[in-house]
């Protein structure tokens, strides 16, 4: 299995990369999603998720376990 990386070349990522970079499943997506805690572009007929919304999602969460 080929593990992506964020690049700084790619704006975006699909659903099922997002899931893969942050390391959880495509159900954890669609739920955090749900709650808020990520925020895909609708810019498109499927969401993106933006490479800074990712790396936001990820420094808030590493956040909270420190406290």
């Amino acid at each position: 299995m080929k593990i992506l990386e964020l690049s700084p070349n790619r704006l975006a990522y699909s659903r099922s990369e997002a899931a893969e970079i942050i390391g959880v499943s495509t159900i954890t997506i669609d739920r955090l999603t749900k709650r808020g805690l990520l925020n895909p572009s609708r810019a498109t007929r499927r969401p993106l998720y933006p490479r800074w919304e990712l790396e936001r999602f990820l420094r808030e969460t590493s956040e909270r376990l420190k406290l």
